[in-house]
């Protein structure tokens, strides 16, 4: 038995390793004078393509980590770093500027070392998921009532 735990924390290991490695060559790799930058924002400069490859890689970097222990709250917030990274990144020109100082993979990096050395993150992601919830929730309010006022704002224009 004792071997079987030498042996899933050794792959546990190496699997953590494998992510750090990863996340440096997507966000870190490179260094011109004094500026660090890795494949990620390189690659969405091929539209379409080059963000799913790297927002694939990042989910991949995520699951990889939840499925070596980390808490649920540390996945919810590594994949909403990744969330954001991807829909920031899809926006033309801007998103491949801000892809170069916006680094999801490691943010979420950070997010692992503080949840195994420090104790974060630790526990359900269910106060994150409601928060979300309620603001997606009151985003949806808001376009519904915006919606209704420019309804509103055609139907007086045609009418006169």
């Amino acid at each position: 038995m004792n071997n079987k735990l030498s042996f899933d924390k050794d792959k546990r290991i190496r699997e953590l390793r494998w992510v750090e490695r990863v996340s440096t060559l997507l966000d870190n790799k490179f260094n011109i004078g004094g500026f660090r930058f890795g494949l990620d924002p390189l690659l969405n400069f091929f539209p379409i393509l080059g963000q799913t490859i790297t927002f694939a890689t990042s989910v991949l970097l995520v699951l990889v980590m939840f499925r070596n222990g980390v808490s649920s709250k540390a996945a919810t917030k590594m994949l909403l770093n990744t969330i954001f990274d991807a829909v920031i990144g899809s926006i033309p020109i801007l998103g491949n500027i801000l892809d170069f100082f916006y680094k999801a993979n490691q943010r979420n990096i950070k997010i692992l070392r503080e949840h195994y050395n420090e104790g974060k993150h630790q526990g359900s992601a269910k106060g994150i998921l409601t928060v979300l919830f309620l603001m997606l929730l009151a985003l949806c309010i808001l376009l519904f009532y915006l919606l209704w006022v420019f309804g509103e704002w055609i139907i007086g224009i045609i009418a006169h």
